[in-house]
């Protein structure tokens, strides 16, 4: 029978935020960019905060610099914040410098430990020269990490797991999904996974395109996570007009409770220049509207992310009545990681 049937998905990758303290011992991140005038907090008046975007559209970005990285770390990009892990807020992010996933942790979504890296590059593989842009997924005791593959100009997606989020072994030598079809390119990467309890199915959300950027979104389920089934729909998010008329980027899609989603996604006005937008479904698959506050965050002069806005991770804080978002910001060649947030969880 075909995973394509009638079903909602649990929200299970925004579960109960798991409240433990972090080990002994492990310090704040020394290299990262801070300010005297930080303080640990819940994230909200830490810091002075500017407006997100040129329109008010109530999204605003830390104005004190990046949250994650220095010259000392190199490009940090391509995040996914997790509730799931030894403190309050996990990200797992892209280092490129190591060509590899790295780990790092927050209790308030600013100041980040020190990364580590929890799953290197495999050049004798022969598809993961580079290692990047992944999404994890904390189900039944069990961290499943799908992540990006690059070498030789295409990007594949393979698949790791962990019981401690530190720690990830590959389930598979070979990558779990490829480029196979017109629409897909040279690439098929940034994965983004749900689980659906109701029909008991992985849902990945995934770019595809072009290795250097992707040009839209795809969609696929499974039952194990290593064979993928595309939805016949596919591609089943593309570029739109004006600040997103060239191409569309990687994606985080997130249940809400009226049973519909929301996928906060790059759009690209021209290859170097990107912002971040949002659209809701009513299944996560057809029927597409994107925000009329869009784009949500965008670069701002003279800033880290002057040139462009990535990749965005989210985190629906009902505690607080918020979003808060992560995101990684360039000016000319360097990236490194932001933090935004809208006050009222009604976008």
């Amino acid at each position: 029978m075909s995973v394509f049937a009638n079903g909602k998905i649990a929200n299970s990758l925004i579960a109960k935020v798991v409240m433990s303290l972090l080990p002994a011992g492990l310090m704040m991140c020394a290299a990262c960019s801070t300010s005297p005038k930080q303080k640990t907090g819940d994230g909200r008046m830490d810091a002075e905060f500017i407006p997100a975007a040129g329109h008010d559209n109530g999204w605003v970005k830390r104005g004190e610099g990046p949250v994650l990285g220095s010259p000392e770390l190199g490009t940090c990009f391509d995040v996914n914040v997790i509730p799931d892990g030894y403190a309050k807020y996990n990200m797992y992010f892209s280092w490129r410098p190591k060509k590899a996933i790295a780990l790092s942790r927050s209790e308030d979504g600013i100041n980040w430990t020190d990364p580590e890296i929890v799953l290197e590059h495999d050049e004798a593989s022969g598809w993961e020269d580079d290692l990047n842009r992944s999404c994890t997924l904390f189900l039944d005791g069990v961290y499943h990490m799908w992540y990006t593959g690059q070498a030789r100009g295409y990007s594949k997606i393979g698949y790791a797991v962990s019981n401690d989020g530190e720690h990830f072994e590959r389930v598979e030598t070979d990558p779990v999904l490829v480029p196979m079809y017109n629409y897909e390119g040279y690439s098929v990467m940034n994965p983004y996974v749900l689980y659906d309890n109701d029909r008991r199915v992985f849902r990945m959300w995934y770019a595809c395109g072009e290795t250097y950027e992707p040009n839209m979104i795809s969609y696929a389920e499974s039952k194990d996570g290593i064979n993928w089934e595309r939805s016949p729909l596919n591609p089943i998010f593309v570029h739109g007009y004006g600040w997103e008329q060239d191409r569309i980027g990687g994606c985080e899609v997130h249940p809400l409770p009226d049973g519909s989603f929301i996928m906060f996604y790059i759009g690209y006005s021209d290859i170097n220049t990107a912002r971040i937008g949002a659209a809701v479904s009513p299944d996560g698959i057809r029927q597409w509207k994107r925000l009329e506050t869009n784009p949500l965050v965008e670069p701002t002069e003279g800033y880290f992310d002057a040139s462009a806005c990535y990749k965005p991770s989210v985190f629906r804080d009902e505690e607080n009545n918020r979003w808060q978002l992560w995101y990684n910001g360039r000016n000319e060649g360097v990236e490194y990681i932001g933090y935004a947030i809208h006050e009222g969880l009604e976008l």
